[in-house]
């Protein structure tokens, strides 16, 4: 295969970040390390089109994350696209018009694609392409936003592989005259060099940023995507960031819900789940001593608490990433996440969300995230109808949240919240200490209550303010 662009001489670039990449922390790796920080990911991010949908102003769209102090996005490649009308979701990011798909191969001059336009050259790259993907990993860096950069996707529908540039019939290079679900997987090696050359051209124009994560592909458990095609994937990643003296993390989409990991690739280092409500992926896992993410919810309706309690549950079970999937982002003015998505859209999402999802990054930055393990042994009793997770660095600070959202499994199942107001009380054991509780409601940012005590050591009662939906509670020994 060959390629026409000379490569840049990356080390006279500006755009090239002199800080370490985000890793894992290596005091405690269930969390990140990143400028120096110990560090959990959280937002609410568009449908993953920020980089190939052309229309889509993704300065306005990073400035809004940062404003309510998120800092995570999440986007495909380019190597996968949608069409309007795919899974009910309207001005869907991923689905951009065909003049509007930033593409990493370029077109040629031969017409017949299926979308209307001229075939793709799986030979060549695409100048404009990289040079987006460039300027928006550097936009997302100024405002401390990291990058998830997906590379690949399973085609779900035949109407995605219709459009699809791999697809024989949309380039001119004849490579992928093959089936769907065939697509991702070690079966056709011209079509996986297309892939292996993709894969070492975006290692090699991102190498100097520090806000990047890659991910093999998303939710590699559909469309015939095979275990053996996603660790070829993963070493491809390795050996070029190795030849080029760089190491960025490498995440693996698990599993819909939650599974246990019984043959973890070395290469990854974050493991995400997708609907894992209850966070019981978290639990399974955390023996690997690596990071769980929870990267993408959706299908529970469009009210705000039942994704602010998803995410809350799940890092104060010990997850190290959340990322609400949100819809009111769309190219074309509503980059500012102001959409008004009809009824039919699967998820939701809201600028109301958002600043509730910062408040909850708030909280467990004020906490010490190295020193904290996954811990509800210190909760003995809780009333009927609350769940909790819980978090502690045993003897010093513990934390637990407490909330009325749960999963009702019937023909569809679906998520529900008790919004009643209500009271409750929790038996806790502590050591012997001075001790200082704080109450935090989640959705208002703030304090509900604040209570100081001397206590003897063993069994204690403490009794929450009035609350409905959820509630936040820190202990610190004084």
């Amino acid at each position: 295969m060959t390629h026409c662009f000379a490569l840049p001489v990356l080390l006279a670039l500006p755009w090239l970040a002199v800080a370490e990449p985000i890793r894992l922390h290596p005091d405690n790796p269930h969390y990140f390390l990143y400028r120096g920080k110990p560090t959990v990911l959280v937002t609410s991010g568009e449908h993953y089109g920020a980089v190939l949908h052309g229309a889509f102003d993704y300065r306005v769209y990073l400035g809004e994350l940062a404003r309510h102090g998120l800092n995570l996005t999440r986007t495909f490649a380019g190597t996968y696209r949608e069409v309007e009308g795919n899974f009910h979701i309207t001005r869907n990011t991923l689905a951009p018009e065909p003049d509007q798909f930033v593409c990493p191969w370029p077109r040629s001059a031969e017409p017949g694609a299926a979308d209307g336009g001229a075939k793709f050259d799986l030979s060549q790259w695409n100048p404009a392409y990289f040079a987006r993907l460039r300027d928006f990993l550097r936009e997302a860096a100024r405002r401390g936003v990291v990058v998830e950069l997906t590379l690949f996707c399973p085609l779900y529908e035949d109407s995605m592989w219709h459009v699809n540039p791999m697809n024989a019939r949309n380039n001119v290079n004849g490579i992928g005259a093959v089936p769907r679900t065939e697509v991702l997987t070690l079966k056709h090696p011209a079509l996986v060099a297309v892939q292996e050359a993709f894969v070492r051209k975006v290692v090699e124009e991102l190498r100097g940023f520090d806000n990047l994560i890659y991910e093999i592909a998303n939710e590699p458990y559909f469309g015939g995507v095979t275990l053996a095609w996603q660790r070829h994937i993963a070493r491809v990643i390795a050996e070029a960031e190795n030849r080029l003296g760089v190491r960025h993390l490498i995440s693996q989409n698990i599993a819909n819900g939650s599974r246990r990991i019984e043959q973890p690739f070395e290469q990854v280092s974050l493991f995400n789940f997708h609907y894992s409500r209850p966070p019981d992926s978290v639990a399974m896992n955390y023996h690997l001593n690596r990071a769980i993410g929870n990267n993408e919810t959706g299908f529970d309706g469009q009210a705000d608490a039942t994704y602010r309690i998803q995410g809350w549950e799940f890092l104060l079970a010990g997850g190290a990433l959340y990322n609400n999937l949100d819809y009111s982002f769309a190219a074309g003015g509503q980059e500012r996440g102001d959409y008004a998505y009809p009824p039919q859209t699967p998820g939701g999402g809201s600028a109301r969300l958002r600043a509730q999802l910062g408040v909850l990054k708030r909280f467990l930055e004020g906490l010490p995230l190295v020193t904290l393990r996954p811990d509800r042994d210190w909760i003995r009793g809780v009333p009927e109808g609350v769940s909790v997770q819980a978090l502690a660095a045993s003897g010093a600070v513990y934390a637990a949240y407490l909330h009325h959202g749960r999963l009702v499994k019937d023909a569809k199942p679906r998520y529900q919240v008790d919004g009643r107001s209500q009271r409750a009380t929790l038996e806790v054991e502590l050591p012997a200490g001075r001790w200082e509780a704080s109450w935090l409601h989640p959705a208002a940012g703030r304090t509900a209550g604040r209570e100081r005590f001397r206590h003897a050591g063993g069994a204690r009662l403490i009794s929450s303010p009035e609350y409905a939906e959820d509630l936040a509670l820190r202990l610190l020994r004084r």
